[in-house]
């Protein structure tokens, strides 16, 4: 067994932030090293298929991290985007991934997730992509996340949309022109004109 390939798979694995199998094929290492490395302890198995370096910690939002890697086509969406943008007291257990209305339903159970289905042209507006771990994510921004929430209130309460309105405003995380154009793209504009009018 080489040494210098278990070296390389750490390498990967530090570089990558989270590790699938899938990773390796690129590198021309067989996934046999992954094991290796994992019972050796230079690694670890954080989920099935998921590996990070030994003695990595994983941050706040590891859980989204996770889910970016299990769904690379997935946009982090409504109450988990809210978590990210700090404009909610919720914290759901779930990771809350929006896909598109056309796109297969993912299986995996680690980390839990919500499916979420959008349009073609609400999944692709106010896309954001962040670095968490290493591992680039995409987060809907706040403005569309808020947008998000008024158009799903029947799932997430009336409530949860309406404090995010006033977190965002409060703490600046959009401006009203950002949260009416995000309104009228997820045509809830009629919905959120008398709470962004009071707000203003």
């Amino acid at each position: 067994m080489s040494n210098d390939r278990i070296a390389d798979v750490v390498r990967l694995v530090k570089k990558a932030g989270i590790l699938r199998p899938r990773d390796l094929q690129t590198h021309g290492i067989p996934r046999l090293y992954l094991r290796v490395a994992a019972d050796e302890g230079a690694i670890m198995r954080v989920g099935r298929g998921l590996y990070i370096a030994r003695g990595t910690r994983p941050t706040e939002h590891h859980s989204l991290a996770q889910a970016s890697k299990r769904v690379p086509h997935g946009i982090v969406c409504l109450l988990s985007a809210l978590r990210f943008h700090d404009l909610t007291t919720q914290s759901p257990f779930q990771v809350w991934l929006a896909i598109s209305d056309k796109a297969r339903l993912p299986k995996t159970d680690n980390p839990p997730l919500r499916i979420v289905r959008f349009s073609q042209k609400t999944l692709a507006y106010g896309v954001q992509e962040h670095r968490i771990e290493s591992v680039p994510v995409r987060i809907f921004s706040p403005a569309k996340t808020v947008a998000d929430c008024f158009r799903y209130r029947n799932k997430i309460g009336l409530d949860v949309a309406l404090e995010a309105l006033r977190e965002c405003r409060r703490k600046r995380r959009a401006t009203s022109d950002e949260l009416w154009q995000a309104a009228k793209v997820c045509r809830v504009a009629n919905v959120m004109r008398p709470y962004l009018e009071a707000l203003s």
